[in-house]
């Protein structure tokens, strides 16, 4: 089933004109999927032109639809994301290019959700999501094993 944004409104038109215009990378970027969109583009063909997974646009058109342009204002999750510290992230990154064989694990590859396991097993860190994992790895150009 294809997907579009609704019609819009005159307000809403000119608010995300506004936005798309304007310096907020994030907004701008939301604000051209809904223009696009509701011109008749389709998710696959504003993928590419945006830069952006079609799963993403599919939810922010989806918040649109049933929220107005107050759906594509994200909402703050209950508190800061954990700080990890240079050494912590250094750890990481090493674990991550160490081989699962050679610290007595029962696997040959690394997935992000098994790293993120075994840097809390090792006291690395008391907690961190397999995307934070990624996040640290991709900062430091790091291929995991």
């Amino acid at each position: 089933m294809v997907l579009y944004a609704r019609e819009l409104t005159v307000e809403e038109e000119k608010e995300l004109r506004d936005w798309a215009a304007g310096e907020d990378e994030e907004m701008k970027r939301r604000a051209e999927l809904i223009l696009l969109s509701s011109d008749g583009y389709r998710i696959p063909e504003i993928g590419p032109m945006l830069d952006a997974h079609p799963a993403n646009l599919r939810k922010w058109i989806h918040r649109f639809n049933e929220d107005g342009i107050e759906g594509l204002v994200t909402q703050r999750s209950g508190g800061p994301k954990p700080l990890f510290s240079d050494n912590q992230k250094d750890k990481i990154i090493a674990l991550a290019q160490s081989r699962p064989r050679d610290l007595g694990l029962p696997f040959t590859r690394w997935t992000l959700h098994r790293l993120a396991e075994e840097a809390v097993k090792r006291n690395i860190v008391k907690t961190i999501s397999h995307e934070r994992v990624r996040q640290i790895l991709l900062s430091a150009d790091c291929q995991y094993k």
